[in-house]
C-alpha cells in the first residue's frame, strides 16, 4: 500500500506531467488572462473538501514552485458544522495531498438548517462572508474558489432558463463589503472531467456535498436546477460537440445593440427604445 509520501508525490506529478495540458496549463491561461495573481498578493485558497478545491490547492502549491514572482499562500479551511466523519476525511486528505491547511470553524449549517425549502443561496453566500472575514485576518487580499468551466456555462443557462437574465460566473470580483478584498477563480478554463480524471487516476476520494440538507435529503428524488442543467448540457453536446464553447463564449460577445435591454455597472437600466425617443 502506498505512503502518504507516494501519494502527495503521484498526485504533483500527474498535474506536471500526464495533466499537465489539462490542468496545469488552463489553470496558468486564466491567472494571465484576467491577472488573478499579482506580485504580493496574499491568497487564501479556500477548500471545502472537495475535488474541484483540493486540485486547486495543489495547482497553486505547483505555481509557487515556479516562482515567478512572490505572492503568498493560505490554505483555508472552513468548518460550517460538518459531522466527525466529514471533517476527518477533508483533513485527512489534506494531509495526505501535503496541504497544510488553516481550520476555523462557523456554525453556518445550523443557521440555515430550516431556511425555505433550500438553504443553499442562503449558506453559499454566509461561507462567502466568513472567509472573506477569516482570510483578512490573515493579511490576504484575495480568496480564491474552485468553480471550473463547467460551473460558469451551466451558470449562463441556469440565468437563462430559471433566472431570466443573461449573466455570468465572473473570474475576478471586487468585494463589496470587505475594503481591499478581491475573488478569484483561477479554474475558470478547466474541465470537470479533466478533474475527475486526475482524481480517479490518484485514487482519490474527496467530499462531495457534505451539508445537513443533502444528508437529510439523500434518499429522496431530490434533482437540483444545475442537475438539470448539467444533464441538458450533455444530452445537447451529443449533436453538437461546441456547445460547451458556444455557451462560455456568448458571455463574451454580448452585443449591447441587438439586446432587448440592460443594466450598466451602476445598475441603471437601459431599454432599446432609448434610440427611438
Amino acid at each position: 500500500m502506498d505512503t502518504e509520501r507516494e501519494v502527495c508525490l503521484r498526485a504533483e506529478e500527474g498535474i506536471r506531467k500526464k495533466f499537465h495540458r489539462r490542468l496545469f496549463s488552463p489553470f496558468a491561461r486564466a491567472i494571465v488572462r484576467y491577472r488573478l495573481v499579482e506580485p504580493n498578493d496574499r491568497i487564501a485558497v479556500c477548500i471545502s473538501g472537495g475535488k474541484d478545491s483540493m486540485l486547486m490547492a495543489k495547482l497553486f502549491q505547483e505555481l509557487k514552485r515556479h516562482d515567478k514572482f512572490p505572492f503568498g499562500l493560505e490554505f483555508l479551511v472552513m468548518d460550517p458544522g460538518y459531522n466527525a466523519e466529514n471533517r476527518a476525511a477533508l483533513l485527512r486528505n489534506a494531509a495526505l495531498l501535503g496541504i497544510p491547511v488553516h481550520l476555523f470553524e462557523t456554525d453556518i449549517f445550523a443557521s440555515v438548517e430550516h431556511v425555505g425549502k433550500s438553504p443553499c443561496y442562503l449558506c453559499a453566500r454566509m461561507r462567502r462572508g466568513y472567509l472573506y472575514a477569516e482570510a483578512q485576518k490573515l493579511g490576504c487580499n484575495k480568496i480564491a474558489l474552485g468553480h471550473h468551466f463547467d460551473d460558469v456555462i451551466e451558470t449562463v443557462l441556469m440565468g437563462m432558463l430559471y433566472g431570466a437574465q443573461m449573466q455570468t460566473m465572473m473570474p475576478r470580483i471586487r468585494s463589496a463589503h470587505f475594503e481591499g478584498m478581491e475573488l478569484i477563480r483561477p479554474m475558470y478554463f478547466i474541465r470537470e472531467e479533466d478533474i475527475e480524471a486526475w482524481r480517479d487516476d490518484n485514487g482519490l476520494r474527496f467530499l462531495r456535498c457534505a451539508c445537513r440538507f443533502t444528508e437529510a435529503n439523500a434518499r429522496q428524488e431530490v434533482v437540483s436546477k444545475r442537475a438539470e442543467v448539467k444533464e441538458l448540457i450533455r444530452t445537447l453536446r451529443k449533436t453538437n460537440p461546441e456547445v460547451e464553447q458556444n455557451l462560455f463564449h456568448s458571455a463574451e460577445n454580448v452585443n449591447l445593440a441587438t439586446v432587448l435591454s440592460y443594466k450598466d455597472r451602476a445598475g441603471v437600466k437601459h431599454d432599446f427604445m432609448e434610440e427611438f425617443e
